[in-house]
């Protein structure tokens, strides 16, 4: 369901609807007659005065971008209200290769049918040895064909950025049509799933903004019920691709994050669940890998370091 208000004649509506793909949607208050298409609202309204302690920190990322060998794109979100629910972005609708950030939507629309009660996580695929392939993940070296459970498979996608569990859940969900649909009814329009992983054809694509507008929304409970949205969260704190943002963060703070990896692109996304203060950050690169995972890293430390300042500072003028 998407869900939503909406301020007619002074008055305040709630509404929800289903997600069926961008639909044109009607709302009928008094007299008064709204049409127009169906989607969630990738951002909720900000608080500008508070918001206004995030613009120093775009002033920072964006010279580290002026700086980068590659071509580099972020957003960021509050997610706690600290900073008025604002989100800065640099190049936020650029569109580079999504490479394995795709998964997310996959994983997101699968458990959008777990919730709507149309699966379960104890069903099983029929895994054929045609449906392996390899680059990351762990099923490939496993023997085949076997029946998995569609938690292992939505667990490996997003764990191991498993390619084979991604594809077979593409199969299993009806192809690339259900997941752009979801992705339409969110109005994340920079990002499309055109292919599997390791397939040859038409390319993925995402934007840092769209990015943020999916892991806000999971965040807000707009798409996934409360179940759902901490075992995404805990799919993505059990990430073993670490060599990004995790690895330029302090140890010890808990990140809920998913890479995506090509030879010319490198890309990390996530949650930092600092403790009062937790944000969605989003940064991607194209060039060479190597250098762009160099200038994810410090973007990644950026943020932090704000982040980090500005919450220390705010708890001590608050004693």
């Amino acid at each position: 369901m998407a869900t939503g208000q909406v301020r007619v004649n002074g008055k305040l509506y709630r509404f929800q609807v289903p997600l069926r793909g961008r639909e044109t949607g009607t709302l009928q208050a008094g007299r008064d007659r709204l049409e127009g298409p169906t989607v969630t609202n990738p951002q909720p309204p900000t608080d500008p005065a508070a918001g206004r302690h995030l613009l120093p920190l775009k002033e920072r990322l964006q010279a580290v971008v002026d700086a980068a060998p590659v071509t580099a794109a972020v957003s960021v979100r509050d997610l706690s209200g600290r900073f008025g629910d604002k989100q800065i972005s640099i190049a936020g609708h650029s569109r580079p290769k999504a490479a394995s950030l795709i998964k997310l939507w996959i994983l997101a629309e699968l458990m959008r049918r777990i919730d709507c009660g149309q699966a379960r996580y104890t069903d099983t695929v029929l895994v054929e040895p045609s449906d392996v392939v390899g680059g990351t993940g762990k099923l490939q070296y496993e023997t085949f064909p076997q029946e998995v459970t569609l938690y292992r498979l939505a667990q490996y996608m997003i764990k191991y950025s498993d390619n084979t569990a991604a594809n077979v859940l593409i199969d299993y969900l009806g192809g690339f049509a259900p997941v752009n649909a979801l992705i339409d009814s969110m109005n994340q329009r920079e990002t499309v799933l055109a292919r599997k992983m390791l397939e040859v054809g038409p390319e993925n694509y995402t934007s840092p903004d769209d990015v943020i507008s999916l892991l806000g929304s999971v965040w807000d409970g707009q798409v996934l019920s409360e179940t759902n949205r901490q075992l995404m969260l805990g799919f993505m704190l059990e990430q073993t691709l670490n060599e990004k943002i995790p690895a330029a963060l302090p140890s010890g703070v808990p990140v809920a994050h998913k890479t995506g990896d090509l030879d010319d692109v490198s890309h990390d996304v996530g949650y930092y669940l600092i403790p009062n203060t937790p944000i969605a950050v989003a940064f991607l690169t194209s060039g060479p890998y190597d250098a762009g995972t160099d200038t994810v890293k410090e973007l990644a430390r950026v943020v932090y370091d704000y982040i980090a300042t500005e919450h220390a500072g705010t708890r001590k003028a608050n004693r």
